[in-house]
């Protein structure tokens, strides 16, 4: 039976400040990503406290509230309490100048922007590695029109990659969609890639006397991202400078003619290049390091998924499987981060003698185990309870250390769960699957055990919900706690 999201959207937004105080939102996979107005008109101890919300992560720029895998569900009833130009309001601010509101500035237009995109990303690298699979086993050979076309279905995701970033953005940074949609389209278009071809071969390629550099932007996120970024500034102002009775076809021709051109000569390059250079310094460290940097890795992912920065990592991963067509790194750490938190799961709804905890730990340790969506196992049971958090880092280390020694890489950009092992077999490497699934019951394994061992303060039956209960997470009495045995 459907759960019904209006009352909780409609505490949702009252623990927010009201509607007035809503500036814009948005959502990825779980959560519910809000931009206030006035932070200090969110009462974030209420919210924690909402049956249905599993935890909240404020930040400069951003108020996000954990729904989970039914996250949907509850924006489209938050929807329907906003005006419909909620996105439009000018948010007022009088925070200081800092390097820090910089760095959270650029990680929240990345995050902003890619959030909205994953779904699209995660559907492609199914449908590649379906394609992959069928490949694999002999029922189409490389050039049979099916496996084409199955591949190309894959691949649109990746290839018009640039174009999605910018619509995303737009939304994201406030200016014209279609224009910055139509200057993406540019950098993909089949006349252009041909001409950056030539130029990559050495042919001198230039725009009214300018030398524009050769790059490749399939596949790429950093170049559209600034590129829209830009957009806004020149769009306002082109619309001061043109006459109000032509604004209808000198603006946007104007906007086109300074945009596109900048984009291709200098912020293309240069997002390239930022790109590139966020890449060589994660693999750096991941060629020195190896295996040990993909344990530190597996230990450290959930900690990333609560601040919301593991989508940082979105970007990097894209680009090294399009350049190498695999990623060792970051990928293979989050088997073991993933799997850990449902292993743990399963541990807290053994043990536990609260029947709505059970419930919610086995939900989330399904949704762990075999989707790779660890949230709910995170807010609902790890961070709830503290030491299954503690096992989770642990076994994320372990399995990290074990996936980095045996070479592991996935193939595509899918969360790590059960259906979505295949990314990580490699044809060339029959042993790559026994790894992956030697990785996968160890997490589930390791956690499990380490969660019994380590024990944590079940929540009593009876205890009312609070704020300032769940806060603290509602520490019981010492004969309610669970022994190790």
């Amino acid at each position: 039976m459907a759960k019904n999201f209006a009352p909780l959207a409609q505490s949702i937004v009252a623990a927010l400040g009201g509607v007035d105080n809503i500036a814009a939102v948005t959502h990825c996979m779980t959560r519910l990503r809000f931009v206030v107005v006035h932070d200090d008109q969110v009462d974030t101890a209420v919210l924690k406290s909402l049956t249905g919300v599993m935890g909240v992560v404020s930040n400069d720029t951003q108020c996000q509230v954990i729904i989970g895998n039914n996250v949907s569900q509850a924006y489209a009833e938050v929807q329907k309490l906003l005006p419909a130009d909620v996105a439009e309001k000018e948010i007022a601010s009088n925070k200081k100048f800092s390097f820090k509101r910089i760095g959270a500035g650029i990680l929240d237009a990345l995050i902003g922007t890619m959030s909205p995109l994953i779904p699209a990303i995660i559907g492609g690298s199914m449908v590649k590695l379906l394609a992959m699979i069928l490949e694999m086993s002999g029922v189409f050979t490389k050039a049979d029109p099916t496996l084409v076309i199955l591949n190309v279905i894959g691949d649109g995701a990746f290839f018009f990659l640039p174009v999605m970033v910018a619509a995303s953005a737009a939304v994201k940074f406030k200016t014209n969609l279609s224009l910055a949609i139509a200057i993406a389209g540019v950098l993909v278009h089949p006349a252009f890639i041909d001409l950056m071809a030539k130029a990559a071969q050495g042919q001198k390629v230039e725009f009214i006397g300018l030398s524009v550099t050769a790059v490749k932007y399939t596949y790429t996120v950093i170049p559209a991202l600034c590129m829209t970024w830009l957009l806004s500034y020149i769009e306002r102002w082109v619309d001061r400078i043109t006459p109000v009775v032509t604004k209808n076809f000198l603006k946007p021709m104007l906007i086109m003619l300074i945009a596109a051109p900048i984009a291709i000569v200098l912020i293309g390059p240069l997002g390239i290049w930022i790109g590139t250079g966020i890449s060589a310094v994660v693999y750096t460290v991941h060629s020195y390091l190896g295996w040990l940097s993909v344990a530190i890795m597996g230990a450290a992912w959930p900690l990333l998924v609560m601040t919301g920065m593991h989508r940082v990592f979105t970007p990097t991963i894209i680009q090294t499987i399009a350049e190498t067509g695999k990623e060792g790194m970051v990928m293979p750490s989050e088997i073991g981060a993933n799997l850990s938190l449902g292993g743990s799961s399963l541990a807290v709804a053994w043990r536990t003698k609260n029947p709505e905890l059970r419930q919610t730990a086995l939900a989330a340790a399904a949704s762990a185990i075999v989707a790779g969506i660890s949230e709910p196992a995170l807010y609902g049971v790890a961070l709830r309870l503290k030491r299954p958090l503690i096992a989770c880092l642990i076994s994320g280390f372990i399995c990290g250390a074990v996936a980095g020694i045996g070479g592991l890489a996935s193939h595509s950009m899918a969360s790590p769960g059960l259906f979505t092992s295949v990314q990580f077999f490699d044809p060339a490497n029959p042993m790559s699957i026994v790894w992956v699934v030697g990785v996968m019951v160890l997490a589930v394994v390791v956690s499990f055990v380490t969660t019994l061992l380590l024990g944590f303060e079940d929540i009593p039956v009876d205890a009312p919900r609070t704020a300032q209960s769940k806060q603290s997470d509602a520490v019981p009495p010492a004969s309610l706690a669970v022994k190790t045995p």
